[in-house]
């Protein structure tokens, strides 16, 4: 049997709030590259989410974008 609950909460939520906790962690920090690496690991936990939600389209495709965004961005040499 799938364990669907930890601690009472349902594991779509807890992916659900870890999504929201990597987001805004990501915020605070002061090293851009820092930032995005963080942010994507929010953005994934967010299209986890998405899935676990029978896939909720805005939220998958909003997330997908933004990971491209940060990932074009570390990749991209500095002039």
């Amino acid at each position: 049997m799938i364990k669907t609950e930890i601690l009472g909460i349902p594991i779509t939520e807890l992916v659900g709030y870890l999504a929201s906790f990597g987001v805004l962690c990501s915020f605070a920090m002061k090293d851009i590259r820092k930032l995005r690496f963080i942010n994507i690991i929010g953005c994934l936990c967010f299209i986890a989410y998405g899935f676990l939600l029978d896939i909720s389209w805005p939220i998958v495709v909003t997330n997908v974008v933004i990971v491209v965004i940060n990932i074009y961005y570390l990749s991209r040499k500095k002039v």
